[in-house]
């Protein structure tokens, strides 16, 4: 029905040459977006045996407003597995929904509350992709009895392979590119997942899902983690604390309403008077419940240390690398040189200072051509 489109525009996957498409079963995680609509109408019209697979995450113990700009996490969850099943229905594939509610509210609601309350600017994309989407997603429909040989989804990312390892290669339209969120996966796991829409932009995506007659074709696109943006009702069983805002000195200059509603780099929200100059926050101090903040310039790095940090290609010499330092999703990646920072960690060297460095989020590190190297949870500025 679509593969005569397909070829004219080049966008054929083709991942198993030894064997004909029809003979090659993939699942492709559904989330009600056109991304993965239109993943999952590219396959079809290749000639895949796919079936549709949608993890159910929200069990309703929140009290997330309803009526908002669709999330995540949220109640609109309902009306995103129903889109997902229409769908299904006209591409005339089969269909599954995955209940992950326990899964999700253990890695990923926990994890975020708790980095949060430590002081950390957490990343519940990369958790959920890692553990979630391309993790337990997987894996309980397989113990299922969903049986498939892929796993595709909507991401804006490639995959390549070097020399037996594989790895993810950022998407052509790196406006969209979403391999940040990806370097989680490792090289076992990236052998039998594809990504479709990695070399289209959005333009065309939403041009191709709009001829193949697809409901989500002009669906806007939901970013936030919680709808509405808002992460107060995941603390409303264990309401942060308010503290004091200090300058780097310890002088009091206000209060705050709680640790989690505040992030390195923040400026607006602070409720203080410092002057003409505009404050920033530059710390966030667990142990004495003090949001700290300073200047603009206070804001920059010469480096930062990831414990936690893990090279694709395990075989990898540290103090050999240089590559490209990405330290938040919309970040432009800076030239940087890597060094062992001690049991099994790095020390990130950057080649120019970088603005807000957040312990809690990650740093990846790329090739000058895309692909990602290894990455870790920031630990420290330095």
């Amino acid at each position: 029905m679509f593969r005569h489109e397909l070829e004219k525009e080049g966008l054929l996957v083709v991942r198993c040459h030894a064997m004909s498409s029809k003979d090659v079963k993939v699942a492709v995680g559904l989330s009600g977006g056109v991304d993965s609509s239109l993943a999952a109408a590219m396959l079809v019209a290749q000639g895949y045996d796919v079936i549709g697979l949608t993890m159910k995450i929200w069990q309703g113990a929140y009290k997330v407003q309803e009526g908002l700009k669709h999330a995540c996490f949220g109640p609109g969850e309902e009306e995103d597995i129903a889109s997902c099943e229409r769908m299904a229905r006209m591409l005339g594939i089969p269909y599954h929904v995955i209940d992950l509610s326990n899964e999700y509210e253990h890695h990923v609601v926990e994890y975020f509350r708790e980095e949060y309350k430590s002081g950390r600017t957490p990343n519940p994309c990369i958790v959920c992709n890692r553990e979630l989407k391309f993790g337990f997603l997987a894996d309980k429909a397989r113990s299922a009895g969903v049986e498939f040989d892929f796993f595709a989804t909507g991401h804006y990312a490639r995959i390549e392979e070097r020399n037996g390892v594989f790895y993810v290669k950022r998407a052509s339209d790196l406006a969209k590119d979403q391999s940040y969120f990806l370097y989680g996966l490792d090289s076992q796991r990236l052998k039998t997942i594809m990504f479709p829409l990695g070399n289209m932009t959005k333009e065309e995506v939403r041009t191709l899902a709009k001829s193949y007659g697809l409901e989500t074709a002009e669906k806007p696109e939901s970013q936030d983690f919680v709808a509405g943006g808002d992460y107060a009702p995941l603390f409303e069983h264990d309401v942060p604390q308010p503290g004091d805002v200090v300058d780097r000195a310890g002088n009091v200059l206000g209060r705050h309403h709680g640790l989690p509603y505040y992030t390195i780099g923040q400026r607006r929200g602070l409720g203080i008077s410092v002057g003409t100059d505009p404050f920033y926050v530059v710390a966030l101090d667990s142990q004495k419940n003090q949001v700290v903040v300073g200047p603009n310039d206070g804001l920059f790095s010469e480096g930062l240390v990831s414990k936690s940090f893990r090279f694709q290609d395990p075989n990898t010499k540290v103090s050999s690398v240089r590559g490209f330092a990405k330290i938040r999703q919309n970040h432009k990646p800076v030239a940087c040189l890597l060094e062992p920072g001690g049991q099994g960690g790095v020390v990130v060297h950057f080649e120019v200072a970088q603005r807000a460095v957040a312990p809690g989020q990650s740093v990846v590190i790329y090739s000058e051509d895309g692909l990602v190297l290894g990455g870790g949870i920031i630990d420290a500025a330095v």
